[in-house]
């Protein structure tokens, strides 16, 4: 049953050698791996207008310079992600430059920010998403959380079926978005040229405004900034394009950026112009659709394809996260499992992990966007720093040529980040003060986990290891419930060993069980030694593991070695066993830790 649920949900398995038919050509590329950036149009200019409301309405035509200034930071990460793409083609992004070029604690920093920010990224998607679904459907507001996490797996299980499955599903809401905010824009700008649209709604810009400072100012950047988030998520996922990868993953960055500053500047002049205020239940897009459309097809179309890619933009992280998880997967700073393809030969265990992971922010927030928003930004702000500046002394200690435009570029975008992030500290503090902890966190996590690694390769390894004792014998011993056609299947495999000890154990709790027992088993098997072990208090885990301590200790003297063979009985049907005490599982699980002795299961199949 379970085989067949798989396969209906993911599908069949792809053999290693149709990975290349896994690869993106550029229109899928975009489709997956922008709609976290592409999306992010719809809350980004709401961020903004947030920051600006707490002096007044009339300090709203400061989104106009703000938003020049998040282009500006956009131009500079556009072109320094497409350097980091040609300079590292096989992907790691920010982790990897950081890494190279600053050293393995800023890598690290930044590929553990990643990690959370790509966890995030599905969170605030889908949690913006629902957002959105619920201002179209307000009656539909207290379930918020329920359509999230219900997303999150319909995603999640997308995800499982391949990644050019997944591309060729969520193309079509991508560029339905991108056609909805275009009529959008172009709608709004034609009736503002037309004069139908009343000049009073907005203040003119150059308006002084009462309370305005530059501290203010910064932070509405900073806040407006949260629209660049997913722009790196290309330079992590170089290896999901077709070849030429590199070339390819450039132009879709450059597409990407385009597309992102049209989007960003045509909603944050609308609001401006329109007069648009955010409200709690209520996103700016949704205003801004309603003034210009009012509520008919128009409107329901613009937030239905909103809606819908600000859940798909949760597939950037499914996209990225995975191979993000790889590369510190194949330093050994997190499991290996992360390593291993998947039926649909993606890094399945990682979409799984992000899924999950997901949902529990989700739950742990309630789904409210934006006490996530600033978390999800700075996260994200910290490797854009760290990436940025590790490019700038990439370019001092090479000095290719033409290297002076490269290092300015670097330069302007390592410097925006880093005021972006220290915004986020001095304004945020209370929503972003996470990152203090969980930066930390990961990276203990991380090097416990390379430590472990390094130790068991240091024990595994043969010319280091400590030389291997001859064994001269073998003790047996096994553990009985009873006269059973079990036992005597596992008692025949012990004396198939050679063994010149058999020992079977049994622990009674009452003494007349004793005694009943030892006669029976006289008659049954006079050749094997049988112990009884009276338990009192109706243990059978603690006099077992005593005896067999006690064993081991003498048989070790005499270079013996000690196994134990653990009769099991394995039911037809796989329900049955809940009717058993599994009693065979729970002595198995307590002697896997004691050293020095070896544990056998010989399974008695049932056939009725």
């Amino acid at each position: 049953m379970y085989s067949s649920l798989k396969k209906f949900l993911i599908g069949r398995p792809l053999k290693s050698t149709e990975l290349g038919e896994q690869k993106l050509n550029k229109k899928k590329a975009l489709a997956i791996l922008s709609s976290d950036a592409l999306s992010s149009v719809a809350y980004g200019p709401e961020q903004i207008l947030i920051v600006l409301i707490t002096v007044s309405a009339a300090a709203f035509w400061y989104s106009m310079p703000i938003a020049i200034g998040v282009l500006v930071l956009l131009i500079a990460l556009i072109l320094s992600y497409r350097q980091i793409i040609f300079a590292y083609p096989h992907g790691g992004g920010a982790y990897v430059v950081s890494k190279e070029n600053l050293g393995l604690f800023p890598g690290l920093i930044a590929g553990g920010s990643l990690l959370v920010d790509y966890i995030l990224t599905v969170a605030v998607s889908v949690s913006a998403g629902s957002d959105a679904i619920t201002s179209a459907f307000p009656s539909l507001h207290s379930y918020n959380v329920i359509i999230a996490v219900f997303f999150v797996i319909f995603i999640t299980t997308l995800n499982l079926r391949g990644v050019t499955e997944s591309a060729s599903i969520l193309a079509y809401p991508v560029y339905l978005f991108v056609l909805a905010l275009f009529l959008l824009i172009a709608v709004g700008i034609f009736n503002i040229f037309m004069g139908n649209v009343p000049p009073e709604l907005h203040t003119p810009i150059g308006t002084p405004v009462a309370g305005i400072s530059l501290f203010l100012l910064l932070r509405a950047f900073a806040s407006g900034s949260s629209a660049l988030t997913g722009v790196e998520a290309i330079s992590n996922a170089i290896p999901n394009f077709k070849s030429p990868a590199p070339n390819n993953a450039a132009k879709t960055l450059v597409a990407m950026g385009t597309l992102l500053a049209l989007l960003f500047t045509g909603i944050v002049f609308l609001a401006y112009y329109y007069g648009i205020s955010p409200q709690e239940n209520v996103t700016v897009v949704s205003e801004i659709s309603e003034q210009i459309f009012g509520r008919n097809f128009m409107y329901y179309f613009i937030q239905g394809t909103t809606a819908l890619i600000l859940i798909l933009a949760a597939n950037t992280g499914y996209s990225a996260f995975p191979l993000l998880a790889v590369n510190l997967a194949k330093d050994k700073y997190i499991p290996r499992m992360f390593t291993v393809r998947g039926d649909r030969l993606g890094y399945s265990n990682g979409i799984i992990i992000l899924g999950l992971l997901s949902i529990l922010l989700i739950l742990a927030f309630k789904g409210q966007t934006e006490h996530l928003i600033p978390l999800y930004a700075v996260g994200v702000f910290i490797p854009f720093t760290l990436s940025q500046t590790g490019m700038m002394l990439k370019w001092i200690r090479q000095k290719p040529k033409g290297w002076l435009p490269k290092f300015l570029i670097n330069s302007t975008g390592a410097l925006i980040s880093f005021i972006v992030t220290v915004m986020f500290f001095l304004t945020k503090f209370l929503q972003v003060w996470p990152v203090l902890i969980f930066i930390p966190l990961i990276l203990w996590l991380f090097f416990r986990i390379r430590k472990h690694y390094d130790a068991v390769a240091d024990q595994l390894r043969i010319t280091t290891c400590e030389p291997s004792i001859p064994i001269e014998g073998n003790v047996i011993i096994v553990p009985v419930a009873g006269i059973t056609h079990v036992v005597d299947y596992s008692l025949n495999y012990a004396k198939s060993l050679s063994a010149q000890h058999i020992i079977a154990v049994y622990v009674p709790f009452e003494r007349e069980d004793e005694a009943i027992f030892e006669a029976k088993w006289k008659k049954w098997q006079p050749g094997v030694r049988l112990v009884t072990l009276h338990s009192p208090y109706r243990s059978i885990l603690q006099p077992l593991t005593k005896f067999i301590d006690t064993v081991q200790r003498k048989a070790s003297e005499s270079n013996y070695q000690v196994t134990v063979i653990i009769p099991q009985f394995i039911p037809k049907k796989g329900w049955h066993n809940i009717l058993h005490n599994q009693t065979s599982l729970f002595i198995r699980a307590h002697l896997l830790r004691r050293r020095d002795v070896i544990i056998t299961t010989v399974p008695y199949h049932l056939k009725k």
